[in-house]
């Protein structure tokens, strides 16, 4: 039972109809962004490891037009018109969803540019909270939104680095680089290896068509924000200080081991991921580079394991959508994906076995939990772009 992907017509038709029922007319900038999916390197994108995400066929998509005020309009969905004055400093505001454009309006202030006043609507198919990033998709499109409006192009690494300072700055969850590169550097048939200790992408291959990518969802709700996600980056800022190592790309597996009494057990653990994570994204991109696939899943599940056990941001509904799909036939490896604390897994299979294999995983899931999953297959999408 896999959801299929709305295409971006779909949803350039449904942002138009909202311009029009709100602000009369439809958009005359439309812009893009997808979510992410990340299939290996988790928790280590901001101890300067390695990551291997990809861009989902799953967008974020701003509608917008000139409204010739200084105050910017936005609605998505049902939630509360924002309102947000463009000639003033930004700040924080309550209505939450509107502190991501808000942040992304600060960065271009920043960079000296005065955004002109705009009507816009947004309409999404990224699940919200099912850890597939999808405020790092709503900061990449309003930037590529502004991009169009302004007239001028800021480099995908520019405009990536921008989104996350403001979601550092204005979400409060102090995330590294991933979920933001991910998003404005997406290509189809591409899984992108981001080194997240220089800065540097390089495109890996993912264009077999007997191989399938599946997000499952578990539909339980996160919140980053909350201190889960800012302790564990000081655990493993406190693991590097213990080991006195410049970067955790310079740590092993031995120096971690040799600290362990003056760690304690909570700071080892997390610091254990952390070195074995790194090794575990280098294989598996040795692994796709080669086309040779038969550690892919023993890298999956150690990679769960890992991040259930050591860096505890796993759950009961994880692990068990893991637990089921890493016995079905056609399975090479799964594994919970993104902040954690719930959201989705990743599974990858043979193309063959994928409808099966989700409607499987829906059934067994729902029965369990009494909660039906968004479930969806995906092939690597193109990043942040301008439609209009």
């Amino acid at each position: 039972m896999l959801q299929q992907n709305d295409p971006l017509p779909t949803l350039i038709a449904a942002a138009n109809a909202d311009m029009i029922h709100h602000y009369g007319a439809e958009g005359t900038v439309i812009a893009a962004a997808p979510g992410r999916v990340n299939l290996i390197g988790e928790h280590i994108d901001y101890c300067d490891g390695l990551v291997l995400p990809l861009a989902l066929e799953r967008y974020i998509l701003i509608s917008a037009k000139p409204n010739g005020s200084t105050n910017a309009r936005l609605r998505s969905g049902d939630q509360t018109e924002a309102v947000i004055d463009l000639s003033s400093p930004q700040e924080i505001s309550d209505l939450k969803w509107s502190n991501y454009i808000r942040g992304v309006i600060k960065g271009f202030n920043d960079l000296g540019h005065e955004i002109p006043g705009f009507d816009a609507c947004l309409v999404s198919s990224v699940p919200s909270g099912g850890g597939l990033s999808s405020s790092a998709a709503l900061e990449c499109a309003t930037a590529t939104l502004f991009e169009g409006l302004l007239g001028i192009t800021l480099g995908n690494r520019e405009k990536a680095l921008l989104a996350q300072k403001a979601e550092h700055d204005f979400a409060g969850v102090p995330c590294g680089i991933m979920d933001q590169f991910a998003s404005a550097f997406g290509k189809e048939d591409q899984l992108i290896k981001i080194d997240c200790r220089s800065g540097e992408t390089e495109m890996v291959p993912f264009s077999n068509p007997d191989l399938s990518i599946i997000v499952a969802n578990t539909c339980v709700s996160h919140d980053l924000s909350d201190g889960g996600y800012a302790e564990r980056r000081k655990a493993t800022e406190d693991g590097l200080a213990i080991i006195g190592k410049a970067s955790w790309r310079d740590a092993t597996h031995e120096d971690v081991l040799a600290q362990r009494d003056e760690m304690g057990d909570r700071v080892f653990r997390r610091s254990r991921h952390v070195v074995g994570e790194i090794q575990r994204t280098k294989d598996a991109v040795a692994a796709f580079k080669s086309g040779d696939f038969s550690n892919i899943g023993q890298l999956m599940a150690d990679s769960h394991a890992s991040l259930r056990d050591d860096f505890e941001v796993s759950c009961e509904e994880l692990d068990l959508m893991v637990e089921i799909a890493s016995g079905l036939e056609g399975v090479l490896g799964a594994r919970m994906t993104g902040g954690g604390f719930g959201g989705s897994t990743v599974t990858l299979c043979e193309s063959k076995h994928a409808e099966e294999i989700g409607k499987i995983l829906h059934q067994r899931y729902q029965k369990k939990t009494g909660i039906a999953p968004v479930i969806f297959a995906t092939r690597p999408a193109k990043g942040a772009h301008l439609i209009r």
